[in-house]
């Protein structure tokens, strides 16, 4: 897959944790996880990604974003701006966004978390590097193992990036026809071997 494709990924709710907190009658924050490290997600039917712990370890320091349902006109804070606090640990990405009380986007979103409206979020990012794992019941199981991070999102109906899902997807169809062709090969090589003629070997495949 080219990896310089823009993805984004999901958190479901109850792994988010998303809360709000408020420091007197000052200032307020969005705050959860963004990423939970090794939860698989089924992208879908067969195949499953991971986040690895250390995937993050060298794009903190990128100037990353929080934004409202992936939206770049809506920024909720930046990294760069003090506005908002990313940190790893050892089960996920934890993020904290300091609300700008003067924007009522910010506000009216502060408000819908606090009721429980909204408790979903997602990140977007780049690959860096991943590991593919083929498993026996021909389920596909990929951990990110280096991520570029360019925002996190808190999100009403959070969902994938279909492009970058897509790319994958096609990727992965052609890594199974080529295994195919291989096993087709060495077929007709074995039984050529026996003398067996292979005109009918595609053909029956």
């Amino acid at each position: 897959m080219d990896k310089t494709i823009f993805q984004t990924r999901s958190l479901q709710s109850d792994l988010a944790k998303l809360k709000v907190r408020a420091e007197g009658d000052s200032d307020k924050y969005i705050e959860g996880y963004f990423i939970v490290y090794n939860q698989e997600t089924e992208l879908w039917p067969g195949y499953f990604e991971k986040v690895a712990p250390e995937a993050v370890n060298n794009t903190l320091g990128n100037d990353i974003r929080a934004l409202i349902n992936h939206d770049t006109t809506l920024v909720l804070g930046r990294n760069k701006a003090g506005t908002l606090e990313l940190k790893s640990d050892g089960h996920g990405l934890w993020g904290s966004i300091k609300i700008n009380q003067n924007d009522s986007d910010a506000m009216n979103l502060y408000e819908r978390v606090k009721r429980g409206d909204v408790s979903q979020c997602s990140f977007g990012f780049n690959v860096l590097d991943e590991e593919d794992e083929w498993r026996q019941d021909g389920t596909l199981h990929t951990t990110l193992r280096a991520i570029d991070l360019h925002e996190v999102s808190v999100c009403t109906f959070p969902a994938y990036e279909e492009t970058g899902v897509q790319a994958r997807h096609r990727e992965i169809e052609q890594y199974k026809q080529k295994q195919i062709e291989i096993r087709k090969k060495k077929l007709k090589e074995r039984l050529r071997n026996y003398g067996i003629k292979t005109d009918n070997v595609e053909q029956k495949n």
